[in-house]
């Protein structure tokens, strides 16, 4: 089938939940894809950073295919022979305790946000059922009704109440207003390092330390959502090492999955996960031994091939390089690492249509919000396919 009958399939048998590029992609290796009609496109968004590792990894998918053969799936009704390693390898990988798995980005987030109660409610004391979390304006931390109960989307919103209490949303990385939102009854801030989906949205330095000191002081557990900034992302292991601070619970996933399944793990400190008894939580997919074993290879992976100093790197000099191009069209240039955001003015239009421009020149990307184009390559990319890339961002954004 060509792109066309794949285009009609969709639309007749799928809920319109997605409004994707008009591209049906058929293969991918490295940091290049190519679609049912044959035609390659150098990827820049990179799975919203599950393929950090670039698409088909060999070692990684070398480490699928040969669990995939011995041992998918036991549910947590029993052990696996990849559980145990896993669990040592991540915690001491992350500089935490424990760790709990699951398999997407929101179920870890609701996790957290489970764990964070009932910490409240046994460690420090807190009122039943008066546990408060604080969260941040233009946050993106998945898409459950809990989730978008402290989004500020209307269109997250707009159909799916009645939406649950609990949370108190202040602007992002301001201490000011975390110091004035805290109460007896906060037990967490809940925080991405740097606000992706959001548009790209980058602390200024220190205010993120300045919370995380906050929370300390009043025994509020700072929790950093690295779903889409951790795993070296943003030219450090973990975006939150920009300030210097280690999280009380930290939320992984997407690359945890190398991009061939998905994963998701938050880890912290056994006064916080030990809350947990048997039957609290669960999943019946978390911690299987194919996404221990896929995990455990990505992980290896990030240290062997240093991909935080490359992304350091890469990053560094693509925004520079990018802040040459001339004309009226870009307002902005933003990020850290390989997570890059470019925004433009109102009066150059959106930048879903700069997406669809540059898809007819052989590079796929997507905007976060209406002005602002994501570029977030995989973060094995050469120099070469960047300079690539800087040649189509230059003839359509100059």
């Amino acid at each position: 089938m060509d792109s066309k009958q794949h285009g009609e399939l969709i639309d007749r048998y799928s809920a319109r939940n997605y409004a994707p590029l008009p591209v049906v992609i058929a293969k991918g290796e490295g940091v290049w894809v190519e679609d049912v009609d044959g035609h390659r496109y150098l990827d820049m968004l990179s799975g919203y950073s599950s393929l950090n590792f670039g698409h088909s990894h060999p070692r990684i998918l070398e480490a699928f295919i040969e669990q995939a053969r011995k041992l998918t799936m036991t549910s947590r009704a029993f052990q696996n022979d990849q559980f145990g390693p896993f669990c040592k390898e991540i915690t001491e990988f992350c500089g935490q305790d424990l760790v709990l798995p699951m398999n997407t980005g929101a179920e870890g987030v609701e996790t957290a946000i489970k764990a964070a109660r009932k910490w409240g409610y046994k460690v420090k004391g807190v009122e039943a059922d008066k546990a408060e979390i604080i969260c941040c304006e233009n946050n993106f931390h998945g898409r459950t009704v809990t989730i978008i109960s402290f989004s500020r989307d209307p269109q997250f919103k707009d159909g799916f109440g009645p939406f649950t209490p609990g949370f108190k949303v202040i602007p992002f990385a301001n201490p000011q207003a975390l110091e004035a939102a805290i109460t007896k009854n906060t037990v967490a801030l809940l925080t991405e390092p740097i606000q992706a989906e959001g548009g790209i949205l980058v602390p200024p330095a220190g205010a993120l330390k300045q919370c995380y000191d906050i929370c300390r002081k009043n025994n509020v557990l700072f929790i950093a959502d690295e779903i889409q900034t951790g795993l070296a992302r943003t030219g450090r292991m973990f975006a939150i090492e920009h300030e210097g601070v280690k999280p009380d619970v930290l939320i992984l996933g997407k690359a945890l999955g190398g991009g061939v399944y998905p994963v998701s793990a938050v880890l912290a400190s056994k006064e916080i996960l030990g809350v947990f008894n048997p039957g609290d939580h669960g999943s019946t997919f978390g911690g299987n031994p194919l996404a221990c074993a896929v995990a455990r290879t990505a992980l290896k992976v990030l240290k062997d091939e240093n991909l935080p100093q490359r992304a350091a790197e890469l990053g560094e000099a693509f925004v520079a390089r990018l802040r040459t191009i001339g004309g009226n069209k870009i307002k902005e240039v933003r990020g850290r690492g390989l997570l890059i955001g470019i925004e433009l003015h109102e009066s150059a239009g959106v930048a879903k249509k700069y997406c669809k421009e540059l898809k007819e020149h052989g590079m796929l990307c997507k905007d976060t919000i209406e002005q602002v184009l994501r570029i977030a390559p995989p973060l094995v990319i050469s120099q070469k396919e960047l300079d690539w890339s800087f040649e189509r961002l230059a003839k359509v954004l100059g």
